[in-house]
């Protein structure tokens, strides 16, 4: 059973930046999407932060982030970043990374890295 860790998070005052890694424990093949979700204290929805297309390497983010973070990654290497630049107490949570592949199975979740953003 294939395992992604996520890592980096931790406290930063407000306005400050961190980033995020995800690394695999074996390569997962047929990766055609990589994303980053999140889910604030309290609060039992996951959000959808961004995302990158293994096929186009595409980006799109959450509109509460749009701007700010950046998604990078390597599907050959199935490595995950995000760089969250000028944060606010908002982005506070535990942030997860996905893996959907085209394979079975087909989708892989971390156990997530804590964020606390201080105001």
């Amino acid at each position: 059973q294939v395992q992604l860790v996520e890592s980096g998070g931790g406290l930063v005052q407000a306005g400050g930046s961190l980033r995020l890694s995800c690394t695999a424990s074996r390569r997962i093949l047929g990766i055609y999407a990589m994303r980053w979700y999140r889910q604030a204290p309290g609060n039992n929805k996951r959000e959808y932060v961004a995302g990158l297309s293994s096929i186009n390497n595409g980006t799109n983010y959450g509109d509460s982030v749009e701007g700010r973070f950046t998604i990078s990654g390597d599907s050959a290497k199935t490595t995950l970043y995000l760089e969250m630049n000028s944060l606010k107490p908002e982005d506070t949570g535990t942030y997860f990374c996905n893996i959907r592949a085209r394979a079975v199975p087909d989708d892989y979740w971390g156990q997530g890295t804590q964020v606390t953003v201080s105001s």
